[in-house]
């Protein structure tokens, strides 16, 4: 009885020292939230102090600083995640069809190491996920306020506000449902602050009285860019709706709070011109640094669990979003383009014991990295067709010698939302050179250059500079050496009419 008793307590003790041995991990991804909103990278809202948790984590760990996305769109961000593969190689184009769940994704691999996964909150991948012990998601967009969420089961309702939900749901596995003798990989997947912007009731007068600084670039006139940012479809003067995006109108004059004195201040100014776009953009703003501080809370509560629990030394924590935004540069909002607010992310990591406090990094990252980051971190092997590489060395202040020194990026959605037109480009850390392409492109494709040492907001594509041209035979080698190392195949998928 006595051997029997010590065999089960070794068995014990050896899942226990197996879990300790290798870290939790907590990924909390958000939607379409923008670096430039988020105080630890500074810019022109930092004095807002609009993420004091998040910030918290930037200096108990590392931010990264060249974070970037390889198609900037919500779906295929996120089948980017999960595959650790771009969206010609997981088939994941654009936020239109179908995904494939049976192809080879990180939480499978993670499962069979003898990881827990857990995914909550938005995934807007059609489908029932796999590779999950427990997973809850919203049906596509998901509502704000009184979501649905989807599991293998079937729909179920709840009644609040979602990024709280979102945060119990997970917080409810971590303290009463996981196995403890097991490591967990638990995906903390929020929806805002993706469009239209409903902030928590609590958060409505929060930045009332503040005039938010605007962009330099807010009144862009496009002069040295081509086709696409000419005729695309996402500014904040004529795209922004009056009552979808801003609630103004018929069903929100006799709100309560701010909405009803945002209606009566526009029936008594009734702005227009220039004075109308500067409108819209304090009250767009308002409302997304609304939505945003209810994530920041959350991540908050968050960080405040896992030291309950006596987590926090054994866990690593990382904050990003499925790509940047525009917050009023270039007199825009949305993503899709490869101008560096949409194209970069916010990263942040926080691993005690592994990563220095407080330290930067400068290095190329994309989220084609994440999948295999996931995986060496648990100690688990990483298919050779991941496109990929692991963060882990970076975390550590290792920088490999084989790191690389350029990105490729390729949009696709096109005809769609917003009139993006089609665009693949390359970047390594200073220039990039950007290939429009396809139907309602002069003669099937256009060209811009940009020197972001020089210009960096972007401003003057200096393509067309005869002096440009060295620079530009090197960066178009590089694209194409990038396609080659990432099998792009030479015809993209057909244009839909």
């Amino acid at each position: 009885m006595k051997r029997i008793l010590f065999t089960f307590v070794l068995i014990g003790l050896s899942a226990w020292v197996q879990a300790a041995a290798r870290p939790n991990i907590v990924w909390i991804f958000s939607d379409d939230h923008s670096y430039q909103t988020i105080g630890a990278y500074g810019g022109r809202l930092q004095k807002l102090n609009p993420s004091p948790n998040i910030d918290r984590l930037a200096r108990e760990g590392m931010r990264f600083d060249r974070a970037y996305v390889g198609n900037s769109i919500c779906a295929p961000s996120r089948a980017t995640l999960l595959t650790g593969k771009h969206s010609h190689m997981n088939g994941k184009y654009d936020n239109r069809g179908p995904f494939n769940h049976d192809q080879q994704q990180f939480q499978k691999i993670l499962q069979k190491n003898g990881y827990q996964t857990v995914m909550v909150g938005k995934i807007h991948l059609s489908g029932q996920m796999q590779g999950f012990d427990y997973w809850e998601v919203l049906p596509g967009q998901g509502a704000y306020y009184n979501p649905s969420f989807v599991t293998e089961e079937g729909k179920t309702k709840y009644e609040g506000y979602t990024t709280d939900i979102i945060t119990d749901k997970a917080l409810d596995w971590l303290e009463n449902k996981r196995d403890k003798t097991k490591p967990f990989m638990l995906m903390i997947h929020h929806k805002a602050p993706h469009r239209n912007w409903q902030p928590a009731k609590r958060h409505m007068e929060k930045y009332a009285d503040i005039e938010i600084p605007e962009p330099e670039t807010l009144f862009d006139d496009y002069a040295t860019r081509t086709t696409a940012a000419n005729k695309q479809d996402m500014t904040i003067d004529k795209t922004m709706r009056m009552e979808g995006d801003l609630k103004v109108g018929k069903k929100f004059a006799k709100a309560d709070g701010q909405y009803a004195a945002r209606n009566e201040w526009f029936e008594a100014h009734t702005p227009e011109g220039k004075e109308l776009v500067k409108w819209k953009y304090q009250t767009y703003m308002k409302d997304f640094l609304r939505c945003t501080w209810a994530v920041d809370e959350n991540v908050g509560r968050v960080l405040q669990a896992l030291k309950e629990q006596g987590l926090e030394r054994n866990t690593i924590v990382m904050y990003s979003s499925d790509q940047g935004f525009y917050m009023g540069e270039h007199g825009w909002f949305d993503k899709r383009f490869m101008y560096e607010e949409s194209f970069r992310t916010p990263l942040i990591a926080r691993w005690p014991g592994k990563i220095k406090p407080g330290s930067v990094n400068t290095d190329l990252v994309q989220n084609i990295d994440f999948a295999e980051t996931f995986l060496e971190l648990a100690g688990a092997p990483i298919p050779s067709d991941m496109q990929g590489k692991s963060l882990v060395p970076l975390m550590e202040g290792k920088i490999p010698k084989d790191w690389r020194e350029s990105l490729y990026y390729h949009y696709y959605e096109y005809p769609g939302a917003h009139k993006v037109r089609r665009h693949e480009g390359v970047f390594d850390s200073r220039y990039k050179l950007i290939r429009f392409y396809g139907k309602d492109v002069p003669n099937g494709e256009e060209w811009e250059l940009y020197d972001l040492e020089k210009d960096p907001s972007e401003m003057n594509n200096i393509h067309g500079n005869p002096e440009n041209a060295a620079l530009i035979k090197k960066m178009e080698q590089e694209l194409a050496l990038l396609k080659k190392q990432y099998e792009v195949p030479d015809k993209p998928p057909s244009q839909r009419k």
